[in-house]
């Protein structure tokens, strides 16, 4: 089978922050990195998973809403794909990131999408942990620039 192009990215250099993953037709997918990769450091689930509500709910009702594709979690626990239309620039795409992790560090109230009926593990939530990671992020992506959105070599 043939390698898949995220494999070929070199986890032993990636560092926080957000990249430039690929660009299929009109689909751009950007990796969120939260984590050093295989640093023995990652996200918990249950935070992970209350970061990837608010996260998608924060995208879904942004100003470029019609643009996105998916959010989603790394199976690594390292961070998340956000997958967008190529209607929205580079630049656009790391406001978008960083103000939903700003979102995300100061929410307060009941998690979008936590009751039985509406999510498949509806019990597995940590807002608290959710914040602090989110926080962290939202400082990493504040002088991010596009120029700073591919992989090291």
């Amino acid at each position: 089978m043939k390698r898949i192009a995220s494999f070929t990215v070199n986890h032993d250099i990636l560092e926080p922050g957000m990249y430039l993953s690929r660009i299929d037709g009109d689909a751009v997918t950007y990796d969120i990195r939260m984590k050093k990769p295989n640093g023995g450091v990652y996200l918990e689930n249950a935070a992970m998973h209350t970061i990837e509500h608010l996260f998608a709910t924060y995208a879904r009702n942004s100003a470029n809403q019609d643009q996105i594709l998916y959010v989603g979690p790394m199976g690594c626990r390292t961070g998340f794909y956000l997958l967008v239309r190529d209607q929205i620039s580079h630049q656009d795409a790391i406001e978008l990131v960083r103000q939903a992790m700003e979102f995300t560090a100061s929410f307060e109230g009941e998690i979008p999408g936590t009751n039985r009926i509406e999510c498949g593990n509806y019990l597995e939530h940590d807002l608290a942990g959710a914040k602090k990671e989110a926080a962290a992020m939202a400082a990493i992506l504040k002088e991010w620039t596009p120029a700073m959105l591919q992989y090291k070599e």
